[in-house]
């Protein structure tokens, strides 16, 4: 008993540790444009950003219920399991973060919960069918199609505003820039933490804690809302820098379309509780508005290094937690 409860602190912490990691790692999601674009100052940006991840995460849990009992039979897994999927996240999160590299949390979250269940129970722990269906298309998906809704919106756009300024479009899409970026954060928040509720209700179900298929208990929503929300507020630069300024360069019209085009992508795959990869979306969105303005508007070597990264993150995952797991199996926790 003492170790069922020694596990389920240890996999608290950790999940509180990744939903921390999680929020200053994708702060860039939300913020980089707007901060890039000089609409609102860092400070601003984060605490605007910080506010609407956490009323974000309590919006609803149809993508928490997708990673608590969508991706692998609770049943199958171990506290231990779940334990060391969190440790092979938050390994590559800060891996990736330290770099400069936005990489997917939500890859990172998905290959770990692979590679601890296949660690603990075997290759047919993981219910692969849900997992291609439900995480891996919309992964390769959501990007193409933020790509081309934000080209389409840029292109709709400009044509309506010919006739502005560049002053006027300045002042007009600064100020619209506000309410995307907010539509921004509050997207990233409704999608992002639900994943750490679900990987914490299915450690609550292996401990039999909770009933299979149980409602996400309200603690949980409020400890991920909480954990994103000071992460977010925590920042993070070296992302943010990258995401902003390193892409392409960004006006602030560029920056309005790119936030409503991610954030619709997002908030339509949180309500159909689909966990999307809002990294992917927003650097997708963000080329998009640079491709319209000439291919060489774009830097495709920095977004060659990111296609890299996002690429290797599932395998990455899944060994890191795979051998997270060797680790506490060694150590008597496994």
């Amino acid at each position: 008993m003492d170790s069922v409860v020694l596990l389920l602190g240890l996999v608290l912490m950790a999940a509180v540790a990744f939903d921390f990691i999680n929020g200053f790692h994708d702060t860039a999601n939300a913020i980089a444009t707007v901060i890039a674009t000089r609409v609102l100052a860092p400070w601003q940006a984060i605490l605007m950003a910080a506010g609407l991840n956490f009323l974000g995460a309590l919006s609803g849990t149809a993508v928490a219920r997708t990673i608590g009992s969508g991706l692998i039979d609770p049943a199958a897994v171990t506290q231990s399991a779940v334990l060391a999927a969190l440790l092979g996240a938050i390994f590559w999160n800060l891996f990736t973060w330290y770099h400069g590299i936005p990489s997917s949390s939500s890859h990172a979250l998905v290959g770990g919960i692979i590679g601890g269940a296949i660690a603990h129970a075997g290759a047919e722990a993981p219910l692969w069918g849900t997992i291609i269906e439900k995480t891996i298309l919309p992964f390769v998906i959501s990007p193409i199609a933020g790509f081309v809704i934000s080209v389409v919106l840029m292109i709709v756009v400009l044509n309506a505003f010919q006739r502005a300024s560049r002053a006027g479009m300045h002042a007009i899409f600064g100020r619209a820039q506000l309410a995307s970026s907010a539509f921004m954060a509050f997207s990233h928040g409704s999608n992002d933490a639900q994943k750490t509720m679900g990987v914490v209700t299915i450690a609550l179900i292996s401990a039999q804690l909770l009933p299979k298929n149980a409602a996400i208990p309200v603690w949980v929503i409020a400890m991920a809302a909480t954990a994103m929300a000071l992460g977010t507020a925590a920042g993070g630069w070296r992302i943010i820098r990258t995401m902003g300024t390193r892409l392409t360069h960004l006006q602030p019209v560029h920056g309005f379309v790119a936030e409503t085009s991610a954030a619709t992508v997002i908030e339509i795959a949180s309500r159909l509780g689909t966990p999307l990869s809002t990294t992917h979306v927003i650097a997708s969105t963000i080329m998009g508005v640079g491709a319209t303005r000439g291919i060489s508007y774009v830097r495709w070597n920095v977004a060659g290094n990111m296609f890299t990264a996002w690429i290797l993150t599932i395998p990455a995952t899944v060994a890191a937690a795979f051998a997270a797991y060797q680790v506490l199996r060694f150590v008597g926790l496994g």
